[in-house]
Parts: structure tokens; sequence; C-alpha cells
């Protein structure tokens, strides 16, 4: 914890008045946003495969992008949609 605080205050002066920003910013640099980009991403395909299973293709991507994983259960817990066609031609 102490490297943590360390690395988020390098560099500032803490009576700054822009002294949170600073380590708001220095915070923001220690996170590994490309993998959390490509996870992200793979969440989202899964969660796109999911519910065009289920019938629901734009509920699994919305669920995947607000929930990630746990997405696809509550894709998964919903029933599936009837495939909807053509009635049937009178005899």
């Amino acid at each position: 914890m102490d490297t943590l605080l360390a690395r988020a205050l390098q560099g500032v002066d803490p009576d700054a008045p822009g002294a949170f920003w600073r380590v708001f910013f220095n915070l923001m640099a220690m996170v590994p946003w490309g993998a959390l980009f490509w996870w992200s991403l793979a969440f989202v395909l899964v969660g796109a495969v999911l519910g065009a299973w289920r019938g629901r293709l734009a509920e699994g991507i919305v669920w995947a992008l607000v929930l990630g994983p746990f997405g696809w259960f509550v894709v998964l817990a919903r029933p599936r949609r009837p495939r909807v066609g053509p009635p049937p031609l009178p005899r």
C-alpha cells in the first residue's frame, strides 16, 4: 500500500490547488487500459454469441457491456425468444 501511495503522490505537492487532479491522473496512469479493453471486448463477443443463441442478440451485447461476464448469466436466465415465422398456409 505504501508503494501505491508513493506512486500516486509522485511529483505532487499536497498543498497545491490541483493536487487532487494530479493524484487522480497518476492513479489513472497505473491502470492497464489495454488489457481492460481487450477483456471487455471478449466479454461482449461472448455475450453476443450467447444472446444470438437465445434469440436476444441486443440484450446479450448490452448485458455484457454493463455487467461483463455476469451479464452472460442474465442472458442465459431469460427464456428463449420464439422464432417468428410466417403463418401456416391454409389447406
